[in-house]
């Protein structure tokens, strides 16, 4: 079988690798799509070198169905269609024990501590299968995961039905968080400097600001009557972003960090006090996002269509990554099935 795989700093190679049968307790998947996320182009240039063994496949936002089952697995039937809730928690830590797996400190995530979704054929826990809604386009399910993580920020926010939203960042997931916020009754702005991101935010129906050219506060302040928002999610990762999602916040609004900031940011803390805001963090997703991503997309309430940029084989892998990362793009999906049958050594 095929597989891509990281192999350092800007180094992404397709290779035959050996197949093997799943374990007790395992299911092997045939991958049909796989995602690139911001994640995976972090590990292509060389970011998460100390999580990451090389030659390391990679990916996580993946559809597949199952083609092979190991021993002591119950429940699913090979073809079934599937994707993967990419977390391994250890389920005996203070987090686990309080039900929050997902920020537990041992925790394993598949495509970066573990082998990932790009190939043809992946072996993972038959726990961490999600089922996909019947007659789904499996193109269209690759988007579970990262629609997962926007119903996760959008729960974390405790969203209310007219509430004004900002969205600091329209790239796959701040779009996702708009389209997440929208459908849960919110007023929606985005606010994005990438011209083609705009675009498409606009053809989405959602409000675009640009804050190149526009005072993103004094726009959100006129819109909701200098109410300010009630909500802002931070998804741009930029030290303007957060000031940006700070300053369009009015009283006792919340700030959704969404981003992975690595390094500190300068936040304007008097502003927090003088106007009682709160802010929250929002890290992956918790089994229930996941299932509520797959309805979500299966109703067609995520445009996933229109999300979905390119699909390319897994054998330009390689060249995916290197056009993704100069940016302008939305979502690339790998297509993991090719040279699949026959492959299979199981």
């Amino acid at each position: 079988m095929r597989a891509a795989r990281y192999t350092g700093p800007k180094s992404i190679e397709t290779a035959d690798v050996t197949a093997v049968k799943p374990g007790p307790g395992e299911v092997q998947l045939a991958v049909a799509y796989t995602g690139i996320c911001g994640t995976d182009l972090h590990i292509y240039h060389g970011d998460m070198d100390a999580r990451v063994r090389r030659p390391a496949v990679i990916g996580h936002e993946c559809s597949a169905t199952i083609a092979a089952i190991g021993e002591g697995v119950a429940g699913w039937s090979v073809g079934d269609s599937v994707t993967v809730l990419p977390v391994h928690s250890c389920g005996s830590c203070a987090a686990c024990q309080a039900g929050f797996g997902h920020v537990c400190p041992q925790l394993v995530f598949l495509g970066i501590d573990a082998a990932g979704a790009m190939q043809n054929r992946w072996n993972v826990p038959a726990q961490l299968l999600v089922r996909l809604p019947s007659g789904v386009d499996l193109r269209h399910a690759a988007l579970v995961e990262p629609t997962a993580v926007a119903v996760h920020d959008v729960r974390r926010a405790n969203l209310q039905p007219g509430q004004h939203v900002v969205v600091v960042g329209g790239g796959p997931v701040g779009t996702l968080i708009a389209v997440v916020a929208r459908a849960a009754g919110a007023d929606v702005s985005l606010v994005e400097v990438d011209h083609e991101r705009r675009s498409l935010a606009a053809k989405l129906g959602f409000r675009v600001l640009d804050p190149t050219v526009s005072d993103v506060t004094a726009a959100i302040v006129e819109l909701t009557s200098s109410r300010g928002a009630d909500v802002a999610f931070e998804v741009s990762g930029s030290a303007g972003g957060v000031t940006t999602a700070v300053d369009v916040l009015g009283v006792r609004g919340k700030l959704v960090m969404v981003a992975i900031h690595t390094q500190p940011r300068e936040v304007n803390l008097h502003r927090f006090f003088w106007r009682e805001l709160e802010m929250v963090g929002a890290r992956l997703y918790e089994r229930r996002d996941f299932e509520e991503a797959a309805a979500l997309i299966a109703s067609g309430v995520v445009p996933a269509e229109e999300l979905i940029s390119a699909v390319v084989p897994l054998d330009a892998a390689s060249d995916a990554f290197a056009s993704l990362s100069s940016g302008g793009v939305m979502k690339v999906l790998v297509d993991c099935t090719e040279a699949a049958e026959g492959s299979n050594d199981a």
